[in-house]
């Protein structure tokens, strides 16, 4: 088809495109990136996107999804974070299991939603997390805190052992199948006690009820637990975590203080609808791990606890399906059940 420049003028303009490619394809393996994240700058976002948070407001996840809706605000589309808790975090994950995989539909998966449940809920689950999401980016981890209402007489993992095994005791959770659940089901095996499971809607109904003395104690996430424990209104026994805390580490970990081997860690990845088009794909994962890399991000975080580990969709999903395993055997090891 004719052009209307002469034939030096179009060998000298095909030159130039050929070095604008070698260049994009340059900064594309510098930076680690696949070249279809390039490509797709234009591709995403073209209309409103929504943040599913398939727990009450407060907490980690609805920490994380509301970061990345007002670093995202600049994109050019509204970004709303949309809290749809119950059944321990799977209706707000099958509404994005469910919803049109375009990209404008996401949700912050927990080790909940994408690993404890499947074992947990069986043949009740209405999706399945291995193949109804499409993987964006891991975005956080944090341990669990044990804490104890402060009446409670154990000052260290020890005492709260062995004043189990002599009275009753129960622990709160933001819902069955949350790592809260599963990481007291977890504490009963290992400690040989049986601490009943008291399963709530959300943390923010289980806090006030550990406050005043309902519940005896809680493997909260560090982000919601660690601010009433500076406060003095909770005591802090213990982390989930292998090592301790950079946010704080004055507080021993449940290994070394008296059950090795434990360890129960939060985690929060960034999923979406099944079908996403790889380059919108990689596009999403562009800008979340552009997000978690913002100084001022990365420090509101680690004052909560919340330790980012943002990477590709592959590791998210081989994270995950590890997971899976991990909790599976302690479900069926527990016998926990989803109350």
């Amino acid at each position: 088809m004719p052009t209307g420049l002469l034939p030096f003028q179009e060998k000298s303009m095909h030159r130039s495109r050929l070095r604008a490619l070698a260049a994009l394809a340059a900064f594309t393996f510098a930076a680690g990136l696949p070249a279809s994240a390039v490509h797709a700058q234009a591709a995403w976002p073209t209309k409103p996107v929504r943040i599913v948070v398939t727990f009450p407001p407060g907490g980690a996840p609805d920490t994380l999804a509301r970061v990345l809706a007002e670093k995202w605000a600049s994109l050019g589309q509204p970004v709303t974070v949309d809290n749809k808790p119950g059944a321990g975090g799977n209706i707000g994950a099958d509404l994005v299991a469910k919803a049109a995989g375009d990209g404008h539909t996401l949700v912050v998966g927990t080790v909940g939603t994408h690993a404890i449940n499947a074992a947990l809920y069986g043949e009740r689950m209405p999706y399945n997390h291995l193949r109804d999401f499409t993987p964006i980016a891991f975005l956080a981890s944090t341990p669990n805190l044990l804490v104890v209402n402060k009446t409670v007489p154990a000052s260290n993992v020890r005492e709260l052992i062995e004043l189990a095994k002599k009275q009753p005791l129960s622990f709160g959770s933001a819902g069955s199948g949350t790592s809260i659940h599963l990481s007291g089901e977890l504490f009963n095996t290992l400690a040989g006690v049986k601490m009943q499971h008291i399963p709530y809607k959300g943390r923010a109904q289980a806090i006030p009820d550990l406050l005043g003395g309902r519940v005896q104690l809680m493997f909260d996430n560090m982000p919601s637990s660690l601010p009433l424990v500076k406060s003095g209104e909770l005591k802090a026994l213990a982390v989930t975590s292998a090592q301790r805390s950079p946010a704080a580490p004055d507080i021993p970990t449940i290994a070394e203080s008296g059950i090795p081997g434990f360890e129960a860690t939060s985690w929060f990845g960034l999923y979406g609808s099944p079908g996403i088009p790889r380059e919108v794909q990689m596009r999403i994962n562009a800008e979340t791990l552009k997000v978690m890399a913002m100084p001022d991000v990365k420090a509101k975080l680690a004052a909560l606890g919340l330790d980012i580990n943002a990477g590709t969709p592959e590791a998210l999903n081989t994270f995950m399906q590890a997971e899976t395993v991990k909790w599976a055997k302690v479900v069926k090891e527990s016998g926990a059940k989803a109350d």
